[in-house]
């Protein structure tokens, strides 16, 4: 029987980028995840902080790359989406990498005057007001309108938005709209239920915006299923730049689009997507359709969420025990459960990266694995999406750990990180991984494992 070391290796081109193995044991970014492992225990989340301004800075890199190949005459602008990860640290890190964000809900103001207050932002910063917004929200965003947050750009997404900050705003502003895209045809509905109708908004904007002390700087755009080199992508973006122009040409002072619906991030070992192309030809793309309709090029703006956080995070757990349920059906019992930690496991299918943490050289065998909670949906297939997984032997003297990674994104807030789960199952422990000032890796504990405590305050006891 061979190794689970030599199923990779024939399997995969390994070591990659983001894994190696050394003496035995997985490495993450190059974070020793055993001696982690053996610090704090596990279950356990894991940050590996530095990611976040590597994935910033590579995205400006491929689309200044284009602007500048293409002789292109705006310029390019990165906001994170907070609503993938709201953590102080994850938009510090993404803040000091020269990225601005984009909000979607009332509660991401106080974190927006918490960042200002530290001196993590400032009021040249952009914060895109994104979200169909609740009289909280229309308040929040008018008093950052009215501090002086210059750069604050509330998104119309209904027709009676704009009214709120006309009748409370005590200067001019600046405003978006977005659009209403079409969703993909296998979709379970035509057009999306968020923003105005393409037919609604050259009649909207000369109705209710031109002449008032709103400016329309922003048109916004965003694709579900995120950007995609297929036929649907570049149709439903070439339609959006066409309506740009449209809308420009009556509006001087529209000069921004922003292209929501992010970049892909690696849920597999044989993951491939051309990041470069795909930023050369979005670029190329906004620049022949306005020059074919004989007007300025705009600013791009992306506001990318899983691509800015999610490959900078593992969530690691330990093998409790194995039960042979029949003759074929061997069931790893973990100390963690899917449902709760990992919700995109159990409510979308998604797939992450499962490697061993040690045991390399053992041999493997197909497994399914099985989380704590008593739902029968707790568990996890195959990247294959057949049944069973492969991992190293189970070894009753020496513990199996193993790690889902790129799980930075999500997770947390679908969860319901710090609140009451299914089973009463506890939030993990959280762990930080950064770099000091002399580029060595610092480990810290952000939270720990969350106690009954604070879920018997939480359920009235």
């Amino acid at each position: 029987m061979r190794k689970y070391s030599d199923l990779i290796d024939q399997t995969y081109d390994f070591p990659t980028e983001e894994f190696k193995v050394k003496n035995d044991e997985l490495q993450f970014h190059e974070v020793d995840l055993m001696g982690i492992i053996k610090k704090y225990g596990t279950p356990l989340k894991l940050t590996y902080l530095p990611k976040i301004s590597e994935n910033i800075d590579f995205s400006y890199q491929i689309f200044q790359k284009a602007i500048k190949k293409h002789k292109y005459e705006g310029d390019y602008t990165y906001a994170y989406c907070t609503k993938s990860s709201h953590f102080r640290f994850v938009l510090e890190e993404a803040l000091a990498s020269d990225s601005h964000i984009e909000t979607s809900s009332a509660f991401d103001i106080p974190l927006v005057r918490s960042l200002y207050e530290t001196g993590k932002l400032t009021k040249q910063h952009f914060i895109i007001c994104n979200g169909f917004k609740r009289p909280l929200y229309l308040e929040k965003v008018t008093q950052l309108l009215n501090d002086g947050f210059a750069n604050c750009i509330p998104i119309l997404d209904n027709l009676n938005e704009l009214d709120f900050y006309l009748e409370k705003s005590e200067k001019d502003f600046q405003v978006g709209i977005r659009v209403a895209s079409d969703e993909e045809p296998n979709f379970a509905f035509y057009t999306s239920r968020l923003g105005i109708r393409y037919g609604d908004i050259l009649p909207y904007y000369q109705e209710k915006i031109k002449g008032s002390k709103a400016e329309l700087k922003m048109l916004h755009f965003f694709i579900n299923t995120g950007i995609k080199d297929s036929a649907y992508y570049w149709s439903e973006l070439s339609r959006f730049i066409y309506k740009y122009c449209e809308l420009k040409k009556v509006c001087p002072e529209l000069d921004s689009v922003d292209i929501g619906g992010g970049f892909p991030i690696k849920n597999s070992l044989t993951f491939e997507y051309d990041y470069e192309y795909m930023a050369d030809q979005i670029v190329a793309n906004i620049q022949w359709i306005c020059k074919k309709n004989h007007v300025p090029v705009p600013n791009i703006f992306t506001e990318f969420g899983n691509f800015t956080v999610g490959e900078s995070g593992a969530t690691i757990y330990s093998v409790l025990d194995q039960k042979l349920q029949n003759d074929k059906e061997l069931w790893y019992m973990m100390d963690g459960s899917f449902i709760t930690h990992m919700p995109d496991v159990w409510g979308t299918n998604h797939k992450f990266i499962l490697l061993p943490i040690n045991h390399w050289k053992s041999h493997y065998h197909k497994v399914n694995l099985g989380g704590l909670t008593c739902d029968s949906m707790d568990y996890y297939d195959s990247e294959a999406h057949i049944s069973e997984v492969f991992l190293p032997q189970y070894d009753e003297k020496e513990t199996l750990f193993f790690g889902f990674f790129n799980t930075g994104a999500y997770q947390e807030s679908l969860g319901g990180y710090g609140g009451i789960q299914h089973c009463l199952i506890p939030a993990p422990k959280h762990v930080i991984v950064k770099k000091d000032k002399d580029g060595n890796l610092k480990d810290e504990l952000f939270a720990p494992d969350q106690e009954s405590e604070a879920m018997m305050k939480i359920l009235g006891y």
